[in-house]
């Protein structure tokens, strides 16, 4: 299948363009490079178009002249205490940028979309873990435009008989198994990452944000997911959608890991202590974030490969070591 990933050059969408690419498709990236890498896409000169998605006419035209039969949604804005410091910026990418996307594809007659969505669409206090139908009830300005996202993607199936596949994200991460491709922004702000650049000398400390919140020891609980595993939901996501209709499904592990185990599994990893330093909560923060992936097991037959927070972050630690300036040799 020929499949145009927006946001391809990107951590997760680079991941599973790079998947696609080994299963039997032929995925194409389209990216700004705002925060993708060109080193992220194999081939690139024949396999990445720069370009902004909030240009329509211009996707519409790369969709036809691809001949593009499926389209994978990954660009957007996607950063919690951003979006509270800058809610306009959030609704321009993640709710007009998707409405330009749906746009372009109705133009060129495109009719199967898999949207990369998030585990802040829903409430930080229903109960865990979250299913599909937990109660969507965002807190942040992030979540609140990518449920807007989802609900313009519904509004359009119904209107105009797309398909759908909504895959709602909780923490993506890890790298390749080989090394060669991970997690690299220019404003880092993940987890794991951000304690390997302190390994590195590349960061003075970790900031953890909370260590009064009622978990196992204080600090955040998050469930993690391998970009790998994620990738091959992609896969089976593309393969079964069909237009007019639409399925929903939570990308998690099952399993919580608090902040603090997660550096000591990084720890480990390293064989050395990583300084950090435990200060006030931060806005947006929920104190447990777990996902129930029981219906993308049972429906598609998903089966995650990496299921251990130490199993990840191993792959992760292989490629900072072997890219310890990210893509951008010599950079910060």
């Amino acid at each position: 299948m020929k499949i145009l990933l927006t946001g391809g050059a990107g951590y997760v969408g680079s991941a599973c363009l790079r998947w696609l690419l080994h299963h039997g498709h032929g995925p194409i990236a389209y990216d700004s490079l705002g925060e993708g890498n060109v080193a992220a896409v194999p081939d690139a000169s024949n396999r990445l178009i720069v370009g902004d998605i909030a240009e329509s006419d211009r996707l519409a035209q790369v969709l036809r002249e691809q001949r593009i039969e499926a389209v994978m949604h990954f660009a957007a804005l996607a950063s919690v205490p951003d979006s509270i410091a800058d809610p306009e910026s959030y609704y321009r990418a993640n709710v007009l940028g998707t409405k330009s996307v749906l746009d372009a594809m109705r133009t060129a007659g495109v009719r199967k979309i898999l949207f990369s969505s998030t585990a802040a669409t829903y409430g930080f206090h229903t109960e865990m873990p979250l299913r599909e139908d937990s109660p969507q009830l965002p807190e942040t300005p992030y979540g609140t435009t990518k449920l807007a996202a989802e609900w313009l993607i519904k509004d359009y199936t119904r209107a105009y008989g797309l398909g759908y596949t909504l895959l709602r994200y909780f923490n993506a991460s890890g790298a390749d198994f080989d090394g060669e491709h991970g997690e690299d922004r220019r404003h880092e702000s993940h987890l794991i990452p951000l304690i390997f650049q302190v390994a590195l000398g590349r960061r003075e400390q970790l900031l953890i944000f909370g260590g009064d919140y009622p978990t196992s020891d204080g600090t955040c609980v998050r469930d993690y997911v391998h970009t790998e595993d994620l990738a091959q939901a992609h896969q089976l996501a593309v393969e079964s959608v069909e237009p007019g209709m639409g399925r929903t499904y939570n990308m998690g592990s099952g399993t919580g890991v608090t902040v603090l185990e997660v550096l000591r599994a990084c720890e480990e990893a390293v064989g050395r202590p990583i300084p950090h330093e435990v200060v006030g909560r931060r806005p947006g923060d929920p104190g447990v974030l777990i996902a129930t992936p029981d219906k993308i097991v049972r429906e598609l037959g998903w089966s995650p490969r990496y299921t251990d927070i130490r199993a990840i972050v191993l792959t992760a630690w292989k490629w900072h070591q072997r890219h310890p300036h990210g893509y951008r040799q010599g950079g910060t």
